[in-house]
């Protein structure tokens, strides 16, 4: 038996599974991923000792992430596939040995049931939370490898972070070496100008995770596109926002790999 295994198991029959996948059949090379876009907490976890209006804010998840990419799942009959558990049980876009994995403090709010985790704790979160997310991800990429699926990773942004208005209405993280994020980028400041930020509200770096992870061993482009939360705030807004992305996203593909005449 490997003895790094944790030995009780922290998902009851009760607790959703970790990966939501909408239109896994889909033909179209496009990947929609929700690192964020859940909110769940394991029952064992007893809600990480937060408050509902806690769970509520940013800090829990990715707001509107979850119906934006159901929305452009069906507009673009894309896969798509997200996480159903909170950022703070585990962080899916984060390194498993990254600070920022499973944190103790987040915007301000302390988290209780992230204190004085035991190396056991933490490899029950790895293994039943983030492992599976993960796995799911690269299989579909295997098995769709012969189309050159681009990842296109789904986040969303609290309109103010310490106290700063953030002006951007969406951003498109990169790494200057995406050109689907380039013609992304591109498009949408045709249509928004300044409004759409270039490596804004966050620049992609090394904390980032499921890209790198996912996306470079495979030699696939990519897109990590934020919006910001007060733009997805109703399921009317989510499908608004689906319907400004979707064209985005199919222009940029047929400019990243034009049809032969």
């Amino acid at each position: 038996m490997d003895s790094s295994a944790p030995s009780t198991r922290l998902l009851v029959a009760s607790d959703p599974c970790p990966v939501i996948v909408s239109n896994e059949g889909s033909g179209s090379p496009l990947l929609l991923l929700g690192d964020h876009a859940g909110r769940a907490i394991p029952a064992s976890l007893d809600r990480l000792g937060l408050t509902d209006e806690a769970l509520d804010r940013h800090i829990a998840w990715d707001i509107g992430v979850a119906g934006l990419g159901r929305a452009l799942s069906a507009d673009l009959g894309s896969a798509f596939i997200r996480q159903a558990y909170s950022r703070l049980v585990i962080d899916c876009n984060r390194r498993p040995e990254a600070p920022g994995s499973i944190v103790m403090v987040s915007d301000g709010t302390v988290v209780p049931g992230n204190a004085d985790l035991d190396d056991e704790a933490r490899a029950r979160r790895l293994a039943e939370i983030y492992q599976p997310y993960q796995a799911a991800i690269g299989d579909w990429l295997d098995a769709n490898l012969a189309r050159r699926p681009i990842l296109v990773s789904l986040h969303s942004f609290t309109p103010s972070m310490n106290g700063k208005d953030r002006p951007w209405s969406l951003g498109v993280l990169h790494r200057g070496d995406s050109p689907f994020s380039d013609a992304v980028l591109g498009l949408l400041r045709d249509r928004m100008g300044e409004a759409v930020g270039d490596n804004e509200p966050y620049r992609m770096d090394s904390t980032d995770n499921t890209v790198p992870l996912q996306a470079d061993p495979r030699g696939l482009d990519y897109l990590e596109l934020e919006v910001r939360q007060d733009l997805l705030d109703n399921k009317k807004a989510e499908q608004a926002m689906s319907a400004l992305l979707g064209p985005v996203l199919l222009q940029a593909l047929a400019q990243v790999r034009p049809q032969p005449v």
